[in-house]
């Protein structure tokens, strides 16, 4: 072969591949781009938020329809396009309100949901679906579980973060977090509702894990919290009935087994490309509650494998750019806060999926953005307004935002320019709680005496070199 056969050859072959290189040089200087992560989020809510309502409007029409009460066939769809609109607010003020702020904020917001998580237990809450869980405000609701989780997580991490240097101690590893959060879990089992406690177990392992905390930990809480689950299902018999049909599902089927087993069939019915929107079985109550914990379902029925595989596709984008976020910020308690949001909502979305598909027993747990409106929606809103405000704290985030200014997203939603990190200044000794970007997970255990004993030899050959210093000018 000439010369010019090769290179025309290898012309040839840069022509084949030049349209899926061109694709990926793009994307990755896409990426690259100091606010990539925050536009991640922008647009990940937005898609999410476009779907929920969409797919809400289509099952709800049907329930939605009482002659006797006047209700419209929109009428659920307008009250969750009411939550939508509420939610929206409350991301606007997620993104906007500085992190410092939040952080000082969270002991407060702590103690406050806990007094909620009490109050709803007195005769001011409310019981929905055999769960006194609930505040009725007019014509809204309020749980306060929801807001219980965001909570513990922006004050676990400021805790944690606190505590840098000495979590490898376990009293300081686990008090006061873990107390607090045990608390929790025994306000929330006294409602009942073991779906918010699974979700608020999340969060509680979510921090542990951003913070560093050992491995066999994560084996021992795993254990115990099974053993509990256990307990729990075989002493209240809705739940024992409950796991039972999940592990014999084909064996009552118009009973507790009726919803799983409905939407198995739904997702069968739907093939390839589902039947089309509105089109669904479901809508017309074969599939009670459509619009809540089985939406799914529905999207497997209407919208096919393919739009199950977006959606599932988009919550795998929120999972890449949450972990994004926080592995660019070198703010330790960012870190830890964008990580354990990411785990909750994420898990939240696995458990909802996981049931619906017949993996996981029903816990009534919600499809983050997507199932219909309520505290639920709120807060994730909230959630992801607080990760897009930790996407412009990326260290290149801020130097771009503060040299070239606020750009047209915050220009348009008057967004303040991020501060830089700077990190506490050094105790004598030690090193800042947030120094070097491995702030977020403190070193491993073993390697933390022989820290220490350096730096103590350290102080103890200065202390020895000063009273030498010293003896000698007295001599002279």
């Amino acid at each position: 072969m000439t010369v010019v056969d090769e290179k025309r050859s290898r012309a040839r072959r840069v022509r084949k591949e030049s349209p899926f290189v061109a694709f990926r040089t793009g994307l990755t200087a896409w990426l690259s781009r100091p606010l990539a992560s925050f536009h991640l989020v922008l647009a990940l809510t937005g898609i999410l938020t476009v779907i929920g309502a969409v797919m809400v409007l289509s099952a709800s029409s049907v329930a939605s329809y009482n002659p006797k009460t006047g209700s419209g066939v929109y009428s659920l769809f307008f009250r969750h396009l009411m939550f939508v609109a509420l939610g929206g607010i409350v991301f606007w003020l997620g993104l906007r309100v500085r992190l410092e702020r939040i952080r000082r904020m969270s002991a407060t917001m702590t103690v406050l949901c806990l007094g909620l998580l009490m109050l709803v237990l007195t005769p001011l809450g409310s019981t929905v679906n055999g769960s006194q869980g609930w505040f009725k405000l007019g014509v809204f609701t309020f749980q306060p579980i929801e807001a219980a989780k965001v909570a513990l997580a922006f004050w676990g991490a400021h805790v944690l973060v606190i505590k840098y240097h000495v979590l490898h101690q376990w009293r300081h590893l686990l008090v006061p977090v873990v107390p607090v959060a045990l608390v929790m879990f025994a306000l929330v089992m006294l409602q009942p509702d073991l779906g918010g406690t699974i979700t608020l177990a999340v969060v509680l392992l979510g921090l542990l894990w951003f913070a560093g905390a050992p491995k066999r930990l994560f084996g021992v809480i795993l254990a115990g919290g099974l053993s509990g689950i256990l307990v729990l299902a075989i002493i209240a018999p809705y739940r024992l009935a409950r796991v039972m049909s999940f592990l014999s599902p084909d064996a009552d089927k118009s009973a507790e087994g009726f919803q799983a087993n409905q939407a198995k069939l739904a997702l069968a019915d739907g093939g390839l490309f589902g039947k089309g929107l509105g089109q669904g079985a479901s809508n017309w109550g074969y599939l009670p509650n459509v619009q809540n914990d089985f939406i799914f379902a529905l999207i497997g029925e209407e919208l096919g494998f393919v739009g199950c595989a977006v959606v599932l596709g988009l919550f795998a984008g929120v999972a890449v750019v949450g972990l994004r976020i926080a592995t660019r910020n070198i703010d330790p308690w960012i870190r830890i806060v964008a990580g354990t949001l990411t785990v909750f909502l994420v898990a939240q979305a696995a458990i909802n999926i996981g049931y619906v598909v017949g993996l996981l027993p029903v816990t009534g747990v919600t499809l983050p953005l997507i199932s219909y409106g309520g505290t639920s929606l709120v807060i994730t809103m909230l959630i992801m307004g607080v990760l897009a405000n930790a996407a412009r704290h990326e260290p290149e985030a801020v130097a771009a935002l503060r040299s070239h200014g606020p750009g047209k997203f915050g220009r348009l939603l008057r967004l303040p320019a991020p501060d830089p990190y700077r990190p506490p200044s050094s105790r004598k000794g030690t090193r800042g709680a947030g120094s070097g970007s491995r702030a977020a997970r403190p070193a491993p255990r073993a390697a933390r005496p022989a820290q220490e004993r350096r730096r103590s030899a350290r102080r103890t050959t200065a202390n020895r070199g000063a009273r030498g210093t010293a003896n000698r000018r007295g001599h002279r």
